[in-house]
């Protein structure tokens, strides 16, 4: 891929994605989401690789289903309100339509199947702007309506995310496919709050981006794709690799790091709510996903792979860590002690 397709299709992307998240107009906010699709699609196929192929064909035939569901969806709502505003959204149908296609775009269960396969054909950096940068302008969009979703959809979609997400991803053994349904299960985490607090589902998503964006680029430093090359990959980077180990675990939600964060105020908002059920059923799903974290864990500071080959470390190395890998993972680690600040902008 070319320098100027790739400065192009990273600028279309900061484009579309300011576009989306500062309209408050239906046709701004959709024609912000296209220019993401359009921009995200030669990131995703730049290896001409025929995996690459067929996840930028599924990725670009989801999206625009999605986004067909988006136009009608506003087209329905304007029709009967008489105005394209994003906050007014008032028909059931349109609520039930744009509750639809944001989880399409998104990733959430029932339409979940396009993201693994999607992540798994892409290259590492792409992986991590479809799981992060990606989702923004969708959440964006579900926090301006935020007000008239329908709870029953919303809350079966997200404890059917946490655990789908949690399940399929025990068996796997490629990265980048557990990173998705990790993605997927942490999504369930957002949507079940949404309803009752926008701001702690955007807390919730930037830390979320936060330590995801630590362990792709972790990753994608010790070129580790498979679970059989993290267990040989400490030999390079034994120090990222410890650094991983905490970073996946922040990722997991293990107190007294990061990631516990937002779960613990996510459990709290629910109990408030009167919904400890809810709160009860996705923290126990919640178990699930801590089993594949754990694994992943394991795997990056196993000193001893099981195979006959005989691997010793390094006495030389060859790249010294990259400063915005540790930033990214300090933050992903040490925030906990900063809640109280945190609490107080939410």
């Amino acid at each position: 891929m070319s320098p100027h397709a790739k400065l192009i299709s990273t600028f279309s992307l900061l484009i579309g994605t300011t576009i989306t998240i500062s309209s408050n107009h239906w046709m701004m906010a959709w024609t912000g989401l296209e220019i993401n699709t359009l921009a995200i699609i030669p990131l995703i196929s730049k290896s001409h690789h025929p995996r690459a192929i067929e996840a930028a064909i599924k990725y670009f035939l989801v999206q625009a289903t999605a986004s067909a569901m988006i136009l009608f969806s506003s087209t329905i709502n304007a029709w009967q309100v008489g105005q394209w505003d994003i906050t007014q959204l008032t028909n059931p149908t349109s609520s039930v339509l744009l509750t639809t296609a944001i989880a399409m775009k998104l990733g959430l269960v029932p339409f979940h199947f396009w993201f693994p396969e999607v992540l798994q054909g892409s290259p590492m950096t792409t992986a991590l702007l479809l799981s992060t940068m990606m989702k923004f302008p969708p959440i964006t969009i579900l926090f301006l309506t935020s007000h008239s979703l329908n709870p029953s959809l919303l809350t079966l979609m997200a404890i059917s995310s946490a655990a789908l997400g949690g399940w399929m991803g025990l068996n796997q053994t490629q990265v980048r496919k557990i990173l998705a349904f990790s993605s997927i299960s942490h999504l369930g985490w957002m949507a079940i709050i949404i309803l009752y607090n926008p701001k702690l589902t955007l807390l919730t998503f930037y830390l979320y981006s936060l330590m995801t964006t630590a362990v792709f680029l972790t990753l994608n430093t010790t070129k580790s794709l498979k679970l059989s090359t993290m267990m040989t990959s400490w030999t390079k980077t034994p120090s990222l690799n410890a650094a991983l180990m905490l970073t996946l675990l922040s990722l997991a939600g293990l107190p007294p790091l990061t990631g516990f964060l937002p779960k613990w105020l996510i459990i709290q908002e629910l109990t408030k709510q009167e919904m400890t059920p809810a709160a009860t059923v996705i923290t126990l799903l919640s178990l699930l996903g801590l089993f594949f974290y754990l694994r992943l864990a394991y795997y990056s500071t196993i000193t001893l792979p099981p195979n006959p080959t005989n691997h010793m470390k390094q006495w030389h190395m060859n790249k010294t860590t990259n400063p915005t890998i540790a930033t990214f993972i300090s933050l992903s680690v040490f925030l906990l002690p900063l809640s109280p600040m945190i609490l107080t902008s939410i």
